[in-house]
């Protein structure tokens, strides 16, 4: 597990991370959600051992970051800010890599074929495309083989087909077993990989929850109405004290009434209704809800 506990960082008088709490289990894909300039990078790096906290602690498997020995068999980590030496071949990177931390080098060929880079394994690092240098950070990260997953974007100049492979293994590496902790600002792709959800801002923790129960608590759900006339529908709704919009394909949304009590209301006054179904809000929607919302100082 990674155990984060009153995890705190300033930077002069701009507190970056404050009082921070959360565990990430094994077995799911976690996210680690905020805006820009929340704190997720510098948690991150506090949990990686890369900042020293100004109060409070991490730990994976119970020990400090710092405390691991070869630390790449441990936790697999990508940061946004990581990148090889341009001079160095793909291969010759994850060798360093692999030697400093214990790792036979027959594990080297295995990770480059696992990320698709098998082929161009003796091209210098600064000769590659951001996919292409994504790749070979992802591939850094499997080296070890570890239990513990931390992901800085790891999309990040990814194709389609990089996307959904990437997305296939970090379900495969929970499935195992394993911890994986992935922090991105790509609401779709998360709402299709994580289980759970830690959801922070202004380095307060705003949401840990499995991701149902976080869109069922902090998103909001309408109800989706289609009539040959929507117009007088839409008028009654809103006399019963629904809110209602007219969705740009003519159907209606309806919020404040269940379906069951619209489908009653319809059924009274003889109107026909082709859809009437509940939705709840996108991940996207109740995150950008939740995130309006805060003040900046209440926890949620």
């Amino acid at each position: 597990m990674i155990d984060v506990l009153n995890l705190t960082k300033r930077y002069g008088e701009n507190t970056v991370v404050d009082g921070l709490t959360f565990t990430v289990h094994p077995g799911a894909v976690t996210g680690f959600l905020g805006p820009n300039g929340a704190g997720k990078s510098t948690t991150l790096r506090m949990i990686l051992g890369l900042t020293r906290p100004d109060a409070g602690s991490a730990r994976i498997s119970g020990r400090a970051y710092t405390e691991l020995r070869c630390p790449a068999r441990h936790v697999g980590a990508l940061l946004e800010t990581s990148a090889p030496h341009r001079s160095l071949t793909a291969a010759d990177h994850l060798r360093w890599l692999a030697q400093s931390n214990r790792i036979g080098h027959g594990r080297v060929g295995e990770v480059l074929e696992a990320v698709g880079l098998a082929a161009v394994a003796r091209r210098r690092v600064g000769t590659f495309s951001l996919g292409m240098g994504q790749r070979l950070g992802l591939a850094a990260a499997l080296l070890g083989d570890p239990p513990v997953l931390m992901l800085d974007e790891p999309v990040n100049g990814l194709d389609a087909e990089g996307i959904r492979w990437l997305r296939e293994l970090l379900r495969a590496k929970a499935d195992e077993g394993r911890t994986v902790l992935v922090s991105s600002h790509l609401m779709t792709e998360m709402s299709m990989v994580a289980d759970h959800l830690v959801v922070i801002d202004h380095g307060q923790l705003l949401a840990d929850a499995a991701m149902a129960d976080f869109i069922q608590r902090h998103g909001q759900t309408y109800v989706r109405v289609r009539t040959p006339e929507p117009g007088w529908l839409g008028r009654e709704l809103e006399r019963t004290g629904a809110t209602v919009t007219l969705a740009s394909d003519g159907s209606l949304e309806a919020v404040g009434l269940p379906a069951a009590e619209i489908g009653r209301l319809a059924a009274v006054h003889g109107v026909a209704l082709d859809e009437l179904s509940t939705h709840a809000g996108s991940l996207e929607d109740t995150f950008l809800g939740l995130v309006g919302r805060n003040s900046g100082n209440a926890r949620v």
